[in-house]
């Protein structure tokens, strides 16, 4: 139902976008957020939130479409912050159980000790890049799980969405 997002949140990370961004851009339009708007409020999690390469930039695309989702928009609902809080460690456990982790060093088999040391500059992409990468795969991984959540509350008529 969803497959051709996936392909587009890769695509988009092969573009050049950042991990966060991809997965993102790749559903804002169903929150009625503009491609622009979409890679601009992700762009600060790509390479592990700010290049620091803690929290997976996939997984955090991931968790804020799931905030756009089931987030709530009052602060004294305390059952619909529970219930985003769920479904955040539902898709966390899952793709957890695809990759192996949820940290950016660790999905790249950095040594813990070089995480503190990295610059902030992104990295050209080429060829090559992609080649010693795992980060596609993430991609679509994120894309994958959120796409399969998706469908599953779409199949189901109490989710309230329409």
């Amino acid at each position: 139902m969803y497959e051709d997002r996936v392909d587009r949140a890769e695509q988009l990370f092969r573009s050049g976008f950042n991990c966060s961004q991809s997965v993102v851009a790749a559903f804002a339009d169903l929150y009625g957020f503009t491609e622009e708007q979409a890679l601009r409020m992700s762009a600060s999690f790509g390479a592990g939130i700010g290049r620091m390469r803690q929290t997976c930039g996939a997984a955090c695309g991931m968790f804020l479409l799931a905030g756009l989702e089931t987030g709530a928009t009052r602060s004294d609902d305390s059952a619909g912050k529970s219930g985003n809080y769920a479904v955040v460690q539902d898709l966390a456990r899952k793709y957890r159980e695809c990759t192996g982790s949820l940290i950016c060093a660790e999905l790249l088999k950095l040594p813990p000790s070089s995480i503190q040391s990295y610059a902030p500059q992104a990295e050209v992409r080429t060829e090559d890049y992609y080649k010693k990468r795992p980060c596609p795969n993430m991609v679509r991984t994120a894309a994958r799980i959120f796409a399969d959540f998706l469908a599953s509350r779409h199949e189901d008529p109490a989710s309230g969405r329409v």
